[in-house]
């Protein structure tokens, strides 16, 4: 009973995770802040869905389709659809519509439904279609590197990009960062440590804004009665 949620990490630069799920026994989760945006399909007793799930900039609750399974595509950070612009998908998204177990439209095209063990190489041909497109920038940046450009010009790119300035993406990383090591066991103070906050009380700020949930939580209640969104460790 709950929502079941596997997946893998993947090393395509255009893909961050490929998740199935399975809810049962549930109708709410608690969402977590993410970058990142999805590409989500579902099936439940209301039918084939599809939508474009957008970045999350912090913690929230969300609806669960009653009895539906999921398949979904976390697209890496810096990756992006060219005819929906990062910023406008943060904290919302778009519903594909007329979408089938067979195909979905998209930028005016119908795609064949992806599965887990195709979706980097259905990422592939988005990118060649144009419909996908990714600034290495975002990647380069994340890593600590020093671009080739002006800081103004770099923080203009990433935001494009991404739909958030560089400062609130790290934040949100580190946050879920910091929730992956508590559900693992880690100690608070080890995470405080190995993540660089300032103390217990600034980790547990940035736990109840992007995760909420408390380290306690996070560490103790496995299966709550909220289920907590996908977290993954990259």
């Amino acid at each position: 009973m709950g929502l079941e949620i596997e997946g893998r990490v993947s090393d395509s630069p255009y893909v961050s995770y490929v998740w199935r799920s399975r809810s049962e026994g549930v109708d709410r989760m608690t969402a977590v802040a993410s970058a990142c945006w999805d590409l989500v399909f579902w099936e439940s007793r209301a039918g084939f869905q599809a939508a474009v799930a957008g970045p999350e900039s912090r913690t929230s609750t969300a609806p669960v389709p009653e009895e539906a399974a999921f398949f979904g595509i976390t697209f890496a950070l810096g990756t992006s659809l060219t005819h929906l612009p990062a910023p406008l998908l943060v904290d919302g998204g778009v519903d594909i519509p007329d979408a089938t177990r067979r195909s979905f439209w998209l930028k005016g095209s119908h795609w064949p439904v992806p599965g887990p063990d195709d979706a980097e190489a259905f990422a592939d041909r988005l990118v060649r279609a144009g419909v996908l497109a990714r600034d290495p920038l975002v990647s380069d940046l994340m890593r600590g590197g020093t671009p080739d450009v002006s800081a103004r010009t770099a923080q203009r790119r990433f935001q494009a990009a991404t739909g958030f300035t560089h400062g609130a993406a790290r934040q949100i990383e580190r946050a879920r960062h910091a929730a992956v090591l508590l559900r693992e066991g880690t100690a608070a103070d080890d995470v405080v440590h190995r993540l660089g906050y300032y103390d217990e009380p600034h980790l547990a700020h940035a736990l109840s804004r992007f995760i909420g949930r408390t380290a306690g939580q996070l560490r103790n209640d496995p299966r709550p009665a909220r289920p907590l969104a996908l977290l993954y460790k990259t």
